[in-house]
């Protein structure tokens, strides 16, 4: 007996009481609603025992907040009683956590959608789900409905705490379920979390962006900028202390805003000032915008303890005009102020950015801004990307006369120039002694291991497999262009190795 088309009975179904569309004309307006704080967070009583004996498998595209995203829906499947697969043929659900930052992106995920249409033929009852950034804009949707009806679910990132309910729908209706909120979020505490792994962990502080630069989805997908209470943020940190991890990092799209929505005030750099007497060993935080970045956060930065020499200064543009057309809201002349107001404060920090080339209308002189800056500051590494439009984006009807030849040429040129300057920066660090925090077994070889510096530096050394998990001096012996080769000066002591795999 042929096996039925599990499109079939979605499209004789009336999903239009399920069907919520993402609208970007209701995104690009700020509401005034009050966002609520929920604490209450449970699995519907239906749910809780759905996922025995099933699996779940969750791919995750783009930042460390999709990924994070990715921890709080496994620890959401788990709690329904799903393991974790990575097989997709073992798999009841298939859930893909998507990013919109870049075009390529969004194919790499249409692609996969596309591969496993057989499987969902093969296997009718399996859930096939797009969940993230991608799933925030209305064209995607909209695509998805047109080209990929074998998917079975849809949501966004406002909806992550209802995945319980429209699963339910899913399974039970045979119905397409899209559920995208164009209001922002509500913020729900205490949702469950599967993190990686027990060394370092991912604290979302705030979420959503106000900041409208015209290349940039983001403020449209994550919606407007809403902190967690700073005691809430506060008692994830001492509580991921308590469990012993070693490293947490402070998520939002622009950390340094945070607090500008509370009635408090309490900015981004009372949080750190906290969050610095509490006995972990390090905190970093991901992603700055300089235009928020004020005197008193670097004066907490420089107060140094576990709060690590490190931070991520996106400038994207060396030029004014084109910083003027991207609507970043400083200029190159505002960026240098504060990046030596930074190294005067800290003296050793290490320095990391966001760099786009070929943006619409960049000329070759306006690029050659961007060169000088990378020279003038000495990044230790940089994040480099060919404009890439988004389809609602103000850029994205720009006049972008720019070949696609000159872009890449730009971008290679550009690559050059940081890679001899991140090269220059680790040779500095030849003979120099680190602290690394010991990760793992290295990806190419089991006989070494690897792990970062404070810095965020890479560093590949030959040691015992019992010190992972560990704080270790490492004396920098071969630096190269991306990562750092070295040998163990100093070893934790046998009795603190014991404690450690003792729990």
């Amino acid at each position: 007996m042929a096996k039925e088309n599990p499109t079939d009975l979605k499209s004789e179904q009336d999903v239009s009481k399920y069907f919520i569309p993402p609208d970007l004309k209701k995104a690009k307006k700020r509401g005034k609603e009050d966002v609520k704080v929920i604490r209450d967070f449970d699995i519907p009583e239906d749910m809780q025992k759905i996922g025995k004996g099933k699996y779940y498998l969750v791919r995750t595209y783009g930042c460390q907040m999709n990924a994070h995203d990715s921890e709080t829906m496994a620890g959401i499947f788990e709690a329904m009683g799903y393991q974790e697969t990575e097989e997709e043929n073992q798999a009841d659900v298939i859930l893909f956590n998507t990013c919109a930052i870049r075009e390529n992106a969004e194919d790499k995920v249409f692609g996969e959608l596309g591969r496993l249409k057989h499987l969902k033929l093969e296997k009718p009852d399996l859930i096939l789900g797009v969940a993230g950034c991608m799933s925030q804009e209305e064209k995607v949707v909209n695509k998805i409905l047109k080209s990929y009806q074998h998917v079975d679910l849809i949501f966004g990132t406002h909806n992550i705490h209802r995945l319980p309910d429209l699963l339910r729908d899913a399974l039970f209706n045979k119905e397409l379920v899209v559920e995208v909120w164009s209001k922002e979020g509500d913020i729900i505490e205490q949702m469950p979390k599967v993190r990686e792994n027990g060394l370092k962990a991912w604290v979302n502080i705030m979420y959503g962006c106000d900041k409208f630069c015209t290349y940039c989805i983001v403020p449209y997908t994550r919606g407007k900028e809403r902190s967690r209470r700073p005691e809430d943020v506060i008692a994830e940190v001492r509580e991921l202390a308590r469990q012993g991890y070693k490293e947490i990092t402070l998520l939002g799209q622009n950390v340094n805003a945070y607090g500008k929505d509370l009635e408090i005030d309490y900015g981004f750099g009372h949080l750190l000032d906290d969050l610095r007497k509490i006995d972990v060993p390090r905190i970093r935080f991901m992603t700055s915008h300089p235009r928020d970045f004020d005197d008193y956060l670097i004066e907490v930065l420089a107060k140094r303890g576990n709060l690590v020499e490190h931070i991520h200064l996106p400038f994207q543009s060396g030029n004014t005009e084109v910083l003027k057309k991207m609507a970043r809201k400083y200029s190159r002349e505002q960026y240098l102020e504060l990046v030596n107001k930074i190294k005067k404060a800290i003296p050793d920090v290490v320095l990391t950015t966001d760099i786009i080339v070929g943006f619409p209308g960049e000329t070759e002189e306006q690029f050659q801004d961007t060169l000088s800056l990378v020279e003038e500051v000495g990044f230790d590494s940089a994040y480099t990307f060919i404009y890439s439009p988004r389809a609602g984006t103000p850029a994205a009807i720009m006049e972008d006369s720019i070949p696609e030849e000159v872009k890449k040429d730009r971008l290679q040129r550009l690559n050059d120039l940081q890679n001899r300057i991140s090269r220059e920066r680790n040779e500095a660090l030849k003979d120099q002694i680190v602290e690394v925090l010991v990760e793992g077994e290295s990806k190419n070889d089991p006989e070494v291991l690897s792990g970062r510096t404070r810095t965020n530096k890479l560093v590949n050394f030959k040691g015992d497999k019992s010190l992972i998990g560990q704080m270790i001096d490492v004396r920098i012996t071969e630096p190269q262009t991306w990562t750092l080769k070295g040998e163990i000066v100093a070893m934790p002591l046998k009795e603190e190795i014991l404690d450690v795999a003792n729990g």
